[in-house]
């Protein structure tokens, strides 16, 4: 009796393992390495952007590139919260249509993703608090902690940092499930400061709220949220919202487009009035960059779905705001086909001559996309 509960229990470790090693290994690992001249000669092939765009491989080699800065000299600062690293990718300066090169500026931290440039001095987001660096252009230094006391520990790890129009940072805190209602009540929350000031709660009930951006002219604050698992494979929407102060977006009670919480729904506090979602982009398609790029129009990084029957986002889709409400458009595609996969775009930053930047944490690399003049 007891070698049969032995070998049942070494056969379910066996499958808890090999169910572990699909949701996180075959799911998120690379079809084909960035170094491999197949994935290089692949992508060029099946990367289409508008008429009138080009698309280029800027730089690969990096780990797990996520979010972006460009610094003034055209260099780009990019965060690696899985290495925890950050990393100078040096701008094309002997024009031959990629990067001088990459060099690792900073080791060790703790879940580095939100960066935020403001002349000498790099913020970056950790999942635990906010530090700052000393930046000379080249060089980092005199790391020093700006705020502390931020949730971590289960759930969703990585934190964006941006500072606002009026003067304040902001940082999002993603939830630590799936669906539950939050202990600490920053979770599942954007949050805002000053150095020296203490946070103050801006906005509530978005799961995880990794890319937000302020829109030219009008200031309004627009964000993208990815929306609970295990519902369906369309099911809930993951939002852009248009966030505002003190308003509360829906989760855990309420998901994408009105869709009740089969178990918390009935929790919901009294007089409870969410928000409505602002555009729905489909279920599980995982976005995490909003970037705008003109009055009214947004680029939006779909980073790709994990827990459909059929994959779904791998592009990036262009967001339009009018008058008569949003509409969007794909602004780049092929990093899926039939299922293979070979880039997952993460986030967006533009140069001042208009160039695109794109990280893919998929592949280890950084794209550029110009539009012809």
């Amino acid at each position: 009796m007891l070698r049969r509960l032995l070998l049942m229990l070494i056969a379910l470790l066996a499958v808890s393992a090999a169910a572990a090693w699909w949701w996180f290994g075959a799911v998120n690992a690379p079809v084909l390495a960035a170094t491999d001249g197949d994935w290089d000669k692949m992508i060029r092939e099946r990367i289409k952007v508008p008429d009138g765009y080009s698309f280029q491989i800027h730089a690969r080699g990096l780990g797990s590139p996520r979010l972006m800065v460009m610094t003034a000299s055209g260099d780009l600062l990019v965060s690696d919260h899985r290495n925890d690293t950050i990393t100078l990718v040096k701008a094309d300066r002997d024009g031959n249509g990629e990067s001088d090169g990459l060099e690792v500026l900073a080791r060790g931290l703790a879940g580095a993703h939100g960066l935020v440039l403001e002349g000498a001095k790099l913020f970056v987001a950790e999942e635990t608090g906010v530090v700052a660096y000393d930046f000379d252009g080249r060089s980092l230094a005199n790391r020093r902690g700006i705020t502390a006391g931020i949730p971590g520990g289960a759930g969703h790890s990585t934190r964006t940092l941006k500072r606002g129009p009026d003067g304040f940072l902001y940082l999002s805190i993603g939830s630590s499930c799936n669906a539950c209602i939050e202990e600490h009540p920053w979770r599942a929350a954007i949050i805002r400061f000053k150095e020296g000031g203490e946070p103050e709660i801006f906005a509530r009930g978005l799961r995880n709220t990794v890319g937000f951006d302020w829109e030219p002219g009008t200031g309004l604050l627009y964000g993208v949220d990815n929306g609970r698992d295990r519902l369906g494979d369309d099911v809930p929407d993951d939002e852009v919202n248009l966030i505002a102060r003190a308003k509360h977006y829906g989760w855990p009670y309420v998901h994408g487009s009105d869709v009740a919480d089969p178990g918390l729904h009935a929790s919901r506090p009294a007089g409870f009035a969410p928000e409505p979602q602002y555009h729905g982009l489909g279920g599980h398609v995982a976005p995490l960059a909003l970037r705008f790029i003109g009055p009214g129009e947004a680029l939006i990084t779909e980073h790709g779905s994990w827990n459909r029957s059929k994959k779904a986002g791998y592009r990036i889709v262009r967001l339009s705001i009018t008058s008569t409400g949003p509409s969007e458009s794909v602004f780049l595609s092929g990093c899926e086909e039939n299922e293979q996969v070979i880039c997952r775009p993460v986030d967006i930053v533009q140069a001042p001559d208009g160039a695109l930047y794109v990280t893919d944490d998929y592949a280890g690399a950084v794209y550029r996309i110009t539009k012809a003049l």
